[in-house]
C-alpha cells in the first residue's frame, strides 16, 4: 500500500508539476495533500498558511481534512496532529480514504457503485479470455492475466494475448505494468515480486491501481457508447411512422383502462370483517401482479415510443409529432398519476382496514380467549360456593374450608383485574365497531353479572363460614369444659359409690361412731357435688341446644372423653340412693354394737364375780391340801364342805355360759371390763373340781395308809413338811429331780455314778408305776414309811425296849431338828 498510494499521488501531483517521495513525510505541512486535492477534484482550496510552525502545518492539513469532509467523507479518527507528527497508519489511512471517494466511489456499473461496480466491470471486460476468473482484488490479479486482459480487451494492439502463460506471473505481471506506463500514462504502482510473493495481496493496493484503468478505458466505452445511440436513431427514423399509429392505439387502450380501473380502487365498500378486506387485498395484489405490470410497460413503451418518435423527427428536421386531442404525454401522465394516486390510497385504506380489522379481530380472539379462561375458571364456583358441605363438618375441617375458602378469596380479588380487562376489551370492539358486537356484549354481561353474583356469594359463605365456626367452637369449648369436669366427677362418683357399698367390720363403739362421723361429713359435701352435677349436666344440656337449633350432624360426640351425661346421671342417681342405705347400714351397725356392749358388761360383771371366787376356792382347797391344817380327818371334811360349795355354785357358770353363748353369737372376741374369758374360767371350774376331788383322794389315801401303816399324825407332818419344802410352785406333786433332793435331805443315798442312777430309776418306778412324770404326795407317803423306818431308824435302846424296836424319836431329830412334838 506505501509504494501503491505514493505512485497513485505522483501520477496526480505530476500534473502540479511535483511529485513526493516519501509518503509518511511529504504530506506533513498539508501544502502537497492541498494541492492533491485540488488537482484530483478540480477544485480550489482556501489559501495555505506559509509559516513553518507546527500549528501552520495543523492549519493546512486541517483545511486539506475539512475539504474532504465537505465530500460527504466521513473521517474516522483521522486527525490534524496525527499527519502532522507523521504517523503512518493514519497517513496511509487518510490517502486510502482519499483514494475512495475520488479515484473508485464514482465508479458505476448497472446502478452498482465503489468496489462492487469497479469489481464488475473488471468481470465484464475480462470475461471472453480464458485463465482470468476476477472475484476479488487479491488472488484474481497475482498471476497478471488479468491486467493483460484489461489492457488486450480495450488496445487489443498492445498485446499479444494468446503468447501469455498461467505458469510466467512475473511475466505477465511486469508485460502489463510495463505497457500501461509506457503507452497508457498509467504509472506503475505495484511491485510483481510483492504480489508474487505475498499470501494475500493488499486489497487496496489492486484497487487504487485497477481503477486507473477503469479512468483509462471509460473515455472509450463512453464514445462506443455514442456510436450506438447514432445506429438506434437511424433505426427509429425507419419506423417513425409505425410508432406514430402505434401510439395512438397505446394510448386509446391505456386510458380506457385506466378510466374503467378508477371506479373500483375509489370504491371503499367493504362488510367490516377481516375476511372481506383480505379478499379485497388480494385482488389488488393480484391487480397489482398481474394487470398493471403490462400496463406499466405499456406507459413506458408509449413514453419511450413518443420520445424516440419525437426524438427522431427532431434529428430528421422534421415536425414534432402532436397526438390527438386527449391523448398528449400530459394527458397519459396525468392520468395514470390519478391512478397512482388511487392506488395510493385505495392501498393505503385496504391496510388501514386490514390493521383496524385484524387489531379487531385479535381483541376479539384476546376476548374470546380471556372469557374462555374466566369462565373455565368460574366453572362450578357458584355451586362451590352456595354448598352446605360445612354444614357436615368438624371443627377441625371447618377450619380446613375456612382456609380454603380465605384462598378462594385471594384467588377471586386476583380475578378482578380480568374480568375489568374483559370489559375493557368490550368496550373497545364497541369503540371499533366490530362486526359481531351484539355477541361480545352479551356475553361481557353474563360473565359481569356472573362476577357480582360471585361476589355477593363468597361474602354470604364467608359469613355461613364464620358463624358455623363460632357455633362450632362455642359447641367445642362446651365439650371440653364438660371432659375437664365430668373426668374428676365421675372418679368421685365412682370412689364415692365404692365407699357407700364397702363392707366394713367393727368391734367397737369408737370404731362404728367413727365411720357414722365420716359419713356424716360426706353427706355435708352433697350439696357442692349436686351443684357441680347440675353444672356438668347444663354444659350438655347447652350442647344440644345448640346442636339441636343449628341443626349439626354429630355435634352431640364429644372428642375428649367417653363419658356422658346419662353416664353421670345414673352414677349420681345410684350415689343418691345408696346415702339412705349407708345410713341405715350403719345404724343397724350402731345397734349391733350397742347390744354388744350390753353383753360385754354382763358378762364382765359376771365373770369378775365368779373369777375371783374360783380363785379363792382354789387358794383354799391347795392349802388344805399342804396338809398342814389339822388332822387328815379335819382336811377331809373341810373338802367335803368345799365340794358341796362348788356344786352349789354351778348355775354361777351356767348363767355365764348362756352369757357368753350370746357374746358368740354376737361374734364379739375381746372385752375390755374383764381379764376373764369363759375358756379360763371352765378350766378353772374343771381344775377346782379336779383338784377337790384329787385332795379329797390324796386325804383318804393317805388316812388309809397312815392307819395300815401305823403313822402317826407327827409322822405324817414331818413328811408332809419335808414333800412341801421341795414342792416349790405348790402343786402337790414333786419333779424326779426334786424328789431326788428330797430322798438326799432325808439321808438317802444316790451315787452320783451309773449304778446310783440305775438305783434312783428303780425308786422312781415304784413311787410312779404310771411314767407320769411327776410323784405325788401318798405314793412318796407310801414310800417313805417302810423303807425309811425300817432302813434308817436305830434300834431302840430305851427302858422297856422289847427286841427289835426302832428309835423313832432319835431318827426325827436327827432328821429335821428339835421338835415342839
Amino acid at each position: 500500500a506505501f509504494q501503491t498510494f505514493t505512485a497513485w499521488c505522483n501520477s496526480h501531483l505530476r500534473k502540479a508539476g511535483t511529485s513526493i517521495d516519501n509518503i509518511e513525510e511529504d504530506f506533513r505541512n498539508g501544502l502537497k495533500l492541498m494541492l492533491l486535492l485540488e488537482v484530483i477534484s478540480g477544485e480550489t482550496l482556501p489559501k495555505p498558511d506559509r509559516g513553518k510552525m507546527r500549528f501552520h502545518k495543523i492549519a493546512n492539513v486541517n483545511k486539506a481534512l475539512d475539504f474532504i469532509a465537505s465530500k460527504g467523507v466521513h473521517l474516522v479518527s483521522i486527525g490534524a496532529e496525527e499527519i502532522v507528527d507523521g504517523n503512518l497508519k493514519m497517513t496511509l489511512g487518510m490517502i486510502w480514504t482519499i483514494i475512495l471517494r475520488f479515484a473508485i466511489q464514482d465508479i458505476s456499473v448497472e446502478e452498482m457503485t465503489a468496489k462492487e461496480g469497479l469489481l464488475l466491470w473488471c468481470q465484464r471486460k475480462t470475461a471472453p479470455y480464458k485463465n482470468v476468473n476476477v472475484q476479488n482484488f487479491h488472488l484474481s490479479f497475482k498471476d497478471g492475466l488479468a491486467f493483460c486482459a484489461l489492457i488486450h480487451r480495450h488496445r487489443p494492439d498492445l498485446i499479444d494475448y494468446s503468447k501469455l502463460s498461467k505458469d510466467n506471473p512475473l511475466e505477465n505481471l511486469n508485460t502489463a505494468f510495463d505497457v500501461a506506463e509506457k503507452y497508457l500514462d498509467i504509472p506503475r504502482m505495484l511491485d510483481p515480486d510483492d504480489l508474487q510473493n505475498t499470501a494475500l495481496p493488499d486489497e487496496r493496493a489492486v484497487m487504487t491501481y485497477v481503477s486507473s484503468y477503469y479512468h483509462c478505458f471509460s473515455g472509450a466505452q463512453k464514445a462506443e457508447t455514442a456510436a450506438n445511440r447514432i445506429c438506434k436513431v437511424l433505426k427509429v427514423n425507419q419506423e417513425n411512422e409505425r410508432l406514430m399509429e402505434e401510439y395512438e392505439r397505446l394510448a386509446s387502450d391505456l386510458l380506457e383502462w385506466i378510466r374503467r380501473t378508477m371506479p373500483w380502487l375509489n370504491s371503499r365498500q367493504a362488510d367490516n370483517s377481516l375476511a372481506g378486506v383480505q379478499k379485497k387485498l388480494e385482488e389488488y395484489r393480484t391487480y397489482r401482479r398481474k394487470h398493471k405490470p403490462p400496463r406499466v410497460e405499456q406507459k413506458a413503451k408509449l413514453e419511450t415510443n413518443f420520445n424516440t418518435l419525437q426524438t427522431k423527427l427532431r434529428l430528421s428536421n422534421r415536425p414534432a409529432y402532436l397526438p390527438t386531442e386527449g391523448k398528449t404525454v400530459a394527458d397519459i401522465a396525468n392520468a395514470w398519476k390519478g391512478l397512482e394516486l388511487a392506488e395510493k390510497a385505495f392501498e393505503d385504506w385496504l391496510l388501514a382496514e386490514t390493521m383496524r380489522l385484524e387489531r379487531l379481530e385479535h381483541l376479539a380472539q384476546k376476548f374470546k380467549h380471556k372469557a374462555d379462561a374466566h369462565e373455565d375458571w368460574t366453572r362450578g364456583k357458584e355451586e362451590m360456593l352456595q354448598s352446605q358441605d360445612f354444614r357436615q363438618c368438624k371443627l377441625n375441617e371447618l377450619k380446613a374450608l375456612k382456609k380454603k375458602h380465605e384462598a378462594f378469596e385471594s384467588d377471586l380479588a386476583a380475578h378482578q383485574d380480568r374480568v375489568e380487562q374483559i370489559a375493557a376489551i368490550a368496550q373497545e370492539l364497541n369503540t371499533l365497531e366490530y362486526h359481531d358486537c351484539i355477541s361480545v356484549n352479551a356475553r361481557c354481561q353474563r360473565i359481569c353479572d356472573q362476577w357480582d353474583r360471585l361476589g355477593a356469594l363468597t361474602q354470604r359463605r364467608r359469613t355461613a363460614l364464620d358463624e358455623a365456626e363460632r357455633i362450632l367452637e362455642k359447641i367445642d369449648i362446651l365439650h371440653l369444659e364438660f371432659a375437664k369436669r365430668a373426668a374428676p366427677f365421675n372418679n368421685w362418683l365412682d370412689g364415692t359409690r365404692e365407699d357407700l357399698v364397702d363392707m366394713f367390720i367393727v368391734h367397737t363403739m369408737e370404731e362404728i361412731q367413727g365411720l357414722i362421723q365420716a359419713h356424716d361429713q360426706f353427706k355435708a359435701t352433697l350439696g357442692e357435688a349436686d351443684k357441680e352435677f347440675n353444672l356438668i349436666v347444663n354444659l350438655v344440656r347447652e350442647v344440644e341446644s345448640i346442636v339441636k337449633q343449628h341443626q349439626i350432624p354429630g355435634g352431640l360426640e364429644n372428642p375428649y372423653t367417653t363419658l356422658t351425661a346419662s353416664d353421670m346421671t345414673r352414677k349420681w342417681s345410684d350415689v343418691r340412693q345408696l346415702v339412705p342405705q349407708r345410713d341405715q347400714t350403719l345404724a343397724n351397725e350402731l345397734r349391733k354394737q350397742q347390744n354388744n356392749e350390753m353383753l360385754r358388761r354382763q358378762f364382765a360383771e359376771k365373770a369378775n364375780v365368779v373369777g375371783p371366787w374360783i380363785e379363792r376356792q382354789m387358794d383354799a382347797v391347795t392349802a388344805i391340801g399342804m396338809g398342814l391344817q389339822g388332822s387328815l380327818e379335819d382336811q377331809l371334811h373341810r373338802l367335803k364342805e368345799y365340794e358341796q360349795a362348788v356344786y352349789a355354785y354351778k348355775p354361777n357358770i351356767e348363767e355365764l355360759e348362756k352369757i357368753h353363748q350370746a357374746v358368740q353369737e354376737s361374734m364379739i372376741f375381746e372385752n375390755r371390763y374383764t381379764n376373764y374369758t369363759m375358756e379360763t374360767l371352765r378350766v378353772g371350774w374343771e381344775q377346782l373340781l379336779t383338784s377337790i376331788n384329787r385332795n379329797i383322794n390324796e386325804v383318804e389315801n393317805q388316812i388309809l395308809t397312815r392307819d395300815s401303816k401305823g403313822i402317826s399324825q407327827e409322822q405324817l407332818n414331818e413328811f408332809r413338811s419335808s414333800f412341801n419344802h421341795f414342792d416349790k410352785n405348790r402343786t402337790g406333786r414333786l419333779t424326779p429331780e426334786e424328789f431326788k433332793s428330797c430322798l438326799v435331805s432325808l439321808g438317802y443315798s444316790i451315787g452320783k455314778d451309773r449304778q446310783g442312777e440305775m438305783d434312783f430309776q428303780r425308786i422312781l418306778a415304784v413311787v410312779d408305776p404310771n411314767s407320769t412324770g411327776y410323784v405325788h404326795f401318798d405314793a412318796f407317803l407310801d414310800f417313805m414309811t417302810p423303807e425309811y423306818c425300817i432302813q434308817r431308824m436305830p434300834p431302840y435302846k430305851g427302858p422297856n425296849a422289847v427286841p427289835g424296836a426302832l428309835d423313832y424319836m432319835s431318827f426325827s431329830t436327827a432328821l429335821y431338828g428339835e421338835t415342839d412334838l
